[in-house]
């Protein structure tokens, strides 16, 4: 079983998601800061890497501009979803043994959730930085980062879950053989 897939007792994974949520958290807030100077559109760095630009946008919807100035109710949604996301975790890591990679999948996806929630209730939009100028996406934050690769991993965890299953059943069933 890869290392990502080790198993973590209630304790050990309370403690993993904390520190987790704890630290994306206070990486958005000072990344936000740094780059929120109040002048929206100002670059502060262009072409890094032939790959991103760092400019600084304030944004009041979702990516690609949907829902447009409902950032009060797009804070309130990111609130709800970092709470059921919480829960999530409290109620697998309650059981024991959960994986240590559905640990980091979830601590992202509630950290990102509440960083983008903390900018929509107190600013009334979400400071967004990261911009790629390779390819035409909407600009971004570290918040939006830890949504992203969050549900990413979280679905690998899935999986990876899913097909250990299948291979401990498979092997019960090649012993009930014998």
């Amino acid at each position: 079983m890869p290392n990502a897939m080790k198993r973590l007792s209630a304790k050990q994974a309370t403690v993993a998601f904390t520190v987790i949520v704890a630290v994306w958290l206070i990486l958005d807030r000072i990344t936000k800061v740094a780059f929120d100077n109040g002048q929206v559109g100002h670059v502060f760095a262009d072409n890094v890497l032939g790959l991103f630009q760092f400019i600084l946008v304030h944004n009041t919807g979702a990516a690609w501009g949907i829902f447009s100035q409902s950032t009060f109710a797009l804070g309130i949604f990111s609130v709800i979803i970092s709470v059921v996301v919480i829960m999530w975790f409290a109620s697998v890591a309650r059981k024991g043994q959960v994986a240590l990679l559905e640990v980091i999948s979830l601590a992202l996806v509630a950290s990102g959730g509440l960083g983008n929630a903390i900018d929509r209730l107190a600013y009334g939009y979400v400071v967004d930085f990261i911009n790629c100028t390779f390819i035409d996406f909407p600009v971004f934050n570290v918040a939006d980062i830890g949504v992203t690769v969050g549900i990413a991993l979280l679905m690998i965890s899935l999986f990876l879950s899913v097909f250990a299953s299948d291979e401990a059943s498979t092997a019960v069933d090649a012993g009930k053989g014998e």
